[in-house]
């Protein structure tokens, strides 16, 4: 495979083949209400042109996986609190279960919205304060479960609402491995990305249109944010954030969203960080530490790029100029704690974001690219020893 050819098909899908369906869709719309029919054939249609999508997406996902050591959008979790094997056939977890489904199905401008969610922290405030572990359990269960099905619908949300996806944006380790000469890897995962994106949009917009997300991105931002604390308040905050480090292709598609998602993006992404920030401590087991490395390296590799690049407000800044300051802070302290060629990774990809974002001056980690370039000129000099 040469390098035209993958570069060609997001070109392909974006410039032809999903505008030539979207016209077609949009022209036949009219005729569905006489003709059934011709609904039948516009969803065999529909379903095939997606499902030829993910084809494509799953054969150059795995290619980009065998060739480069590992790739992957899903959402992984870093314990066993998302199992739901443990609890989940108990009365009091399909309870749980079922209310916060409802709270994620109601829009927010119902006035049952804030009634079943205060049913919802009501009962699982009740079970904290029992102090039973099996209760405590039932609660992250369940708040796993529901932020990993949040999760989903605010991708496909983004996917659905954003903008024009940029063929020159990199995220993830796109622009450390064109930056280190992995040309053919980066047209791949962009390809990947991108067949991705489409499939995502298309879906979203032909079949799942009329089904029902319970509002915006935003809603759907600011609810993961609700469930993100009260994993915390039952002491499980770490399945937030390894769903949430996970989540690259969201911080992707992010790239492009909505001002207004953006702004609600960020502020959960501050509070995620700061959480896997004060994760971890001298106690644990040498294991434990380096899982919890890789995690705070895969959110950092997954969110900087969103975090350089996002509308840091609309009508009103997102963050204070403190507040600001302080993630920076908290980033930084992320980066110095990993590996020395992972700091060359992050912060690689921040140089890159940061310098190609003329809107911004945020996010401002150049102290800690001081720092890592001064580390590395007394190794080498070490090393000539």
């Amino acid at each position: 495979m040469t390098e035209s050819t993958p570069a060609a098909t997001p070109f392909i899908l974006r410039s032809f083949i999903l505008p030539l369906l979207i016209y077609t869709d949009e022209s036949i719309l009219n005729l569905i209400n006489k003709f059934k029919l011709i609904e039948t054939v516009r969803y065999i249609i529909i379903t095939a042109f997606t499902f030829f999508l993910n084809i494509i997406s799953s054969a150059l996902n795995s290619d980009t996986y065998s060739n480069s050591g590992g790739y992957s959008y899903g959402y992984g979790k870093c314990t066993d609190a998302g199992d739901g094997r443990l609890q989940d056939d108990t009365c009091i977890a399909r309870a749980l279960n079922h209310i916060l489904a409802i709270v994620n199905e109601i829009p927010v401008s119902s006035r049952k919205y804030e009634i079943v969610r205060s049913y919802a922290e009501k009962l699982m405030d009740e079970n904290l304060e029992v102090e039973y572990e099996p209760l405590r359990r039932v609660n992250a269960v369940a708040l796993a479960g529901a932020f990993s099905r949040t999760l989903e619908q605010l991708e496909m949300a983004a996917a659905a609402d954003g903008g024009e996806c940029d063929g020159e944006e990199y995220s993830g380790e796109d622009a450390v491995k064109k930056n280190s000469g992995g040309g053919y890897f980066v047209v791949l995962d962009r390809v990947v990305k991108t067949v991705g994106y489409f499939g995502d949009v298309a879906w979203t917009r032909f079949v799942k249109g009329k089904t029902r997300f319970g509002g915006s991105g935003e809603k759907l931002a600011a609810e993961l944010l609700w469930l993100a604390k009260k994993l915390k308040d039952c002491g499980s905050v770490d399945e937030a954030v390894c769903q949430w480090a996970s989540a690259s292709k969201l911080g992707f598609v992010a790239l492009s969203a909505q001002p207004r998602l953006q702004g609600s993006l960020v502020k959960l992404s501050v509070y995620l960080f700061k959480q896997v920030a004060s994760m971890g401590s001298e106690d644990d087991e040498e294991g434990a530490m380096e899982e919890l490395r890789k995690v705070k390296m895969k959110m950092l590799m997954s969110w900087l790029p969103f975090l350089c690049r996002s509308s840091i407000g609309t009508d009103a800044p997102v963050l204070s100029i403190n507040e600001k300051t302080e993630l920076e802070n908290v980033l930084g302290e992320l980066i110095m704690c990993l590996k020395h060629e992972e700091q060359e990774s992050v912060l690689s990809l921040w140089l890159h974001h940061f310098t190609h974002c003329l809107s911004s001056d945020w996010l401002n980690l150049h102290q800690y690219y001081a720092s890592w370039c001064t580390t590395s000129r007394k190794l080498l000099i070490l090393d000539d020893k």
